[in-house]
């Protein structure tokens, strides 16, 4: 298969409760730089004009709307937290638009809760308006999306395994903590790097900006970007004035082309 263009679009660039989060008085929360102000994490591969979400997390209906996304061709979920599954509901636009269910990319845990989560979905009697899905199972082995390989990334989030995914030379990862030598191996050689960096600070289940740092430098990325990102971390223009030139910050809008 021919190597084609890859554009990355940021849909959301916050850790689970979003920047701003609720009641807080901190300066990041109260920043008027809109670049601060970041939805739970996802992120729009466009393909040939194909749209692959990775990730529907609370904030997905607003993100559609945002990017003005009128095409949804599959959904692949990292991982089974709400932050990353929650509003899967929405889909339902894209299954009224194309009168098909929406191509869905899992393992066996994420499937287990989007069957407990949205019940309604996978139900003998379906209420009429609801969802529709096509479950593809997938493993840590590589599964063909239109044409394109996509080569899954386990990670781990404290004990919970995470799939990160990397297609051409493009890698996304998100909720690390840990990387095994041989996971680390599929990443190396990729010109771009999306992963996780949730703050200063130690954390027990999220790379902070020293892990996110090594590791970038262990797997040697062209260029890397860091998204996840906490409240806690401080503000954007802040932050990126610490990184190498190399790595870069996330910001919910933050379109990247990968040749």
């Amino acid at each position: 298969m021919s190597h084609r263009t890859i554009k990355i679009t940021v849909l959301g660039s916050g850790t689970s409760q979003g920047v701003p989060v609720i009641a807080c008085d901190c300066d990041v929360c109260h920043s008027s730089d809109a670049k601060d102000n970041r939805l739970r994490s996802s992120i729009m591969i466009t393909i040939d004009e194909r749209n692959y979400v990775i990730d529907t997390g609370p904030d997905f209906r607003q993100q559609m709307l945002q990017a003005e996304v009128k095409r949804l061709d599959a959904i692949l979920f990292t991982h089974e937290h709400k932050d990353h599954i929650a509003g899967m509901d929405d889909i339902r636009a894209f299954n009224y638009r194309t009168q098909q269910p929406m191509r869905v990319f899992c393992d066996s845990r994420v499937e287990e809760a989007l069957r407990r989560e949205f019940y309604y979905v996978f139900a003998n009697e379906r209420y009429p308006g609801v969802p529709s899905v096509e479950i593809n199972k997938i493993q840590n082995e590589t599964f063909s999306l239109d044409g394109v390989d996509v080569l899954p990334i386990e990670v781990m989030h404290y004990k919970l395994p995470v799939m990160g995914f990397r297609i051409q030379d493009f890698v996304y990862i998100t909720d690390a903590k840990t990387v095994s030598e041989e996971e680390r191996n599929k990443v190396r050689g990729a010109k771009v790097l999306i992963v996780n960096a949730l703050h200063r600070s130690p954390h027990l289940s999220h790379f902070n900006l020293e892990e996110a740092l090594d590791f970038i430098a262990d797997v040697k990325p062209d260029r890397a970007y860091l998204t996840h990102i906490s409240h806690l971390f401080g503000k954007h223009e802040d932050i990126i004035r610490e990184l190498p030139e190399n790595v870069q910050l996330c910001y919910d809008g933050l379109e990247i082309i990968v040749d």
